[in-house]
């Protein structure tokens, strides 16, 4: 199985999934549908395997090349999987809206673009994957029209900067070592002065930063995730923003190596970008707390989660490394499960979100519940879902290498994840069921099943880890890091050891007892739903429950600090640059009398220069 043809696959399917479409709809569901599988299945056939082609183009004579090794089979297997799962949701939740042919051949380009990203070799098909990727992105962002296409606009400008900041890497690397082969660069940097690789890492870190959304270039995102399609949205979230992720993985251990990133000055990269991952940890994830957009709320999360990934990978060690790339993984499951609940909920309440306005569904859609809890479980990292294992593998880090501060800003950002996500959970689906709700069905089986498939990952991943790690530990020694000692339930070290059966063990007894403690206890009595009473006050029957506003009380005292400066500072440069556009546009007034005062002036300045310099 050849690189090129998985390509040619993933999007020739994009464009015959397009033209089904102007034929039949459900032709092009079915097609659309069957190319993600055919995907999944070519990606995993390719494991253990590490092809490489080249393509000699006419492009200045730069090769094109495709290569496949641990690294990129890890990611190419996340995305085609996701991909997959976030097409079949779609078939119910694009049912009847405007330009569904147009969705599924953006859905399915976005798709192959990342894996085009993944696969590729040298620096000129990874900028023009990139570019393919980001564009397709700001359609599909903008699909909505309205609010959307402005959070489309702020999204490709953000990441025409980026890609500004890549070309202009590209075009050093280039002048300099005459290849952009990655390979080939890799060779060769090692011997370069510590400020020219410094250079390289903060321009191609301002790509791959924009993208992950790090703080301070994270103003992207909310909006973005906000306004586009709950099924694009799991995709953009699972793992087109952790692009950003796989660039800087492949810059810092891959393109610049590992000795020449990881250096024992306070101020080195890598230390300064493990900074960021850890304020990227904890602002976005209070700010989230105070959301009552579900989406929005789970936008914030988004790069709040992206902080623990960035520093993980950044720390620089085995187990960090390990902790930020699994995190990755399980980031990409439960966040575009969530996204998927959120989706269901929406396809059934005409497109709430609002979670004030929202409440007791649990029993009307009791998959997208069963969602939404294993969802925020893995998120918070509850013991037995697979973001615990990520999270303990960071914690550990920051705790062997003595980091107490980021350790602390680590677990700030949990508390505040298990402050705002138990909002999510319970305004949704529990308390009370608004009245116009009562009819709600539960969602289609096309939508409840790659909930049934994120739900049960989560719960694999939890408890057997050692299915994921050994590939990661794989990765790592390709990056020249020490092995790890990995088992089925976990990881083996002299510091200590992770073992998930002891702990599913153990919650299991703890939950018979609970269980047994309560089957024990009185019956329940069945009340009317509206008669529930919160600190002895009774609650209108039109409020669903006391935990509306629930954060009213924090977010007064807080508000004044909770500004988003870096957008509004951005906002700044763009109204002074329009501004100064206006300004320099009046000059082309289309009056020929102004542009012969223009001439006249410039030949007043002309004769008062020379005079000036006769004098001289």
């Amino acid at each position: 199985m050849s690189l090129e043809i998985l390509l040619i696959t993933a999007f020739g399917g994009a464009l015959l999934t397009y033209l089904a479409g102007k034929v039949s709809y459900k032709g092009r569901d079915f097609l659309a549908v069957v190319i993600s599988l055919v995907l999944v299945v070519f990606v995993a056939c390719l494991y253990g395997k590490a092809p490489e082609k080249t393509f000699y183009s006419v492009f200045f004579g730069i090769p094109f090349i495709l290569r496949l090794n641990m690294l990129s089979w890890f990611f190419a297997i996340a995305i085609s999987s996701l991909g997959a799962l976030c097409t079949i949701f779609s078939l119910s939740y694009m049912k009847g809206r405007e330009r569904t042919n147009f969705y599924y051949l953006t859905m399915l380009v976005v798709n192959a673009a990342m894996l085009g990203i993944i696969l590729a070799g040298d620096l000129v098909s990874f900028y023009i994957f990139w570019e393919i990727m980001s564009w397709s992105t700001f359609l599909l962002i903008s699909y909505n029209k309205g609010p959307a296409l402005a959070a489309g606009m702020k999204y490709i400008i953000m990441s025409i900067v980026g890609s500004l900041a890549m070309l202009v890497g590209m075009l050093s690397l280039y002048t300099t070592y005459g290849t952009l082969n990655i390979s080939e660069i890799s060779a060769v940097i090692a011997s370069a002065s510590s400020g020219y690789i410094l250079f390289i890492l903060i321009i191609f870190g301002i790509a791959f930063g924009i993208k992950n959304a790090v703080m301070p270039l994270h103003t992207w995102l909310p909006d973005s995730y906000a306004e586009a399609p709950s099924p694009f949205t799991a995709v953009l979230s699972g793992m087109l923003t952790r692009m950003g992720v796989y660039g800087f993985l492949l810059l810092m251990y891959v393109i610049v190596g590992l000795h020449n990133v990881i250096t024992p000055r306070l101020l080195s990269y890598h230390y300064i970008l493990a900074w960021l991952g850890a304020i990227t940890i904890v602002i976005p994830t209070f700010i989230a707390m105070l959301q009552n957009d579900a989406k929005k709320l789970l936008a914030w999360h988004g790069i709040g989660q992206g902080g623990y990934m960035i520093l993980g990978i950044a720390f620089g060690t085995s187990l960090g490394v390990a902790g930020g790339i699994f995190h990755t993984l399980n980031h990409a499951i439960y966040i575009a499960l969530l996204f998927m609940s959120v989706g269901a909920v929406q396809y059934r309440t005409g497109g709430e979100r609002d979670l004030n306005s929202l409440g007791g569904l649990i029993k009307k859609m009791p998959i997208a519940f069963i969602g939404g809890l294993l969802g925020i479980a893995g998120l918070m990292g509850v013991p037995l879902t697979n973001g615990f294992v990520s999270k303990w593998l960071i914690y550990k880090t920051l705790i062997l290498q003595r980091s107490p501060f980021l350790a602390f800003a680590a677990l700030i950002g949990t508390w505040g994840t298990i402050l705002s996500v138990y909002k999510f959970l319970h305004n949704m689906f529990l308390g009370q069921l608004p009245e116009k709700y009562e009819n709600v069905k539960p969602a289609p089986f096309s939508m409840q099943l790659p909930i049934i498939i994120l739900s049960a990952a989560i719960l694999l991943f939890g408890i057997l880890p050692g299915i994921v790690l050994k590939v990661i530990n794989a990765i790592e020694t390709s990056f020249g890091f020490e092995s790890l000692n990995v088992t089925l339930w976990g990881i083996t070290s002299e510091s200590g050891t992770l073992n998930t059966i002891n702990i599913f063990f153990a919650v299991l007894i703890v939950g018979i007892i609970v269980w047994t403690v309560f089957r024990l206890g009185a019956k329940s009595v069945s009340v009317r739903q509206d008669d529930s009473y919160a600190a002895g006050a009774h609650i209108p029957k039109d409020k669903y429950h006391y935990t509306s506003e629930f954060y009213n009380p924090l977010y007064r005292m807080i508000k004044p600090f909770l500004r988003d400066v870096i957008d509004e500072f951005y906002y700044w440069i763009a109204s002074s640059v329009q501004r100064l556009s206006g300004s320099v546009r009046r000059v082309y007034a289309g009056d020929v009398g102004y542009y012969v005062m223009y001439i006249i002036l410039f030949l007043a300045f002309l004769i008062f220069v020379q005079l000036k310099w006769k004098l001289w």
